[in-house]
């Protein structure tokens, strides 16, 4: 018999994109929410053999999003900002919500900037939605 209160994982097609406040919709993806850490590896001279390991420079990867094209440039003349020199950051938030649309996790950026800008593939011998990618490079991420 089930002794406590049962947990669903959240579905992962249930999430909002916001980008300075404004929360972007249409997004049909995303990825890159990763952080990662170099090690440091040394070795003082009395120790055994065993390497110590101590934490290096934090990295974060990109955030990827995909959406279906539309005429809303928005993002778009974000990317360009940075395509004209004159890069503009933000902040943002990616938040995933649970079966009722209620906030469950959120993961914030910051220092963030349309690092890359990819048009959708156009083929005429399908029927599927024109798709375009963008990826946010930033300086941090946390999860909140």
């Amino acid at each position: 018999m089930a002794t406590g209160d049962r947990v669903d994982p959240f579905a992962q097609y249930n999430f909002l994109v916001e980008i300075d406040g404004v929360t972007r919709a249409g997004f049909t993806e995303v990825g890159g929410l990763t952080t990662e850490q170099d090690v440091i590896e040394y070795r003082e001279g009395a120790d055994s053999a065993t390497k110590r390991k101590l934490p290096g420079l934090r990295k974060y990867s990109n955030i990827t999003l995909k959406r279906g094209f539309t005429i809303n440039q928005e993002l778009w003349l974000w990317r360009k900002t940075t395509i004209d020199g004159v890069t503009e950051r933000r902040s943002g938030s990616i938040i995933l919500l649970d079966e009722a649309r209620n906030e469950a996790l959120r993961w914030n950026f910051v220092e963030g900037w349309l690092c890359k800008w990819e048009a959708p593939a156009l083929n005429a011998g399908t029927n599927e939605a024109a798709i375009e990618s963008m990826e946010i490079c930033h300086e941090g991420l946390e999860q909140v």
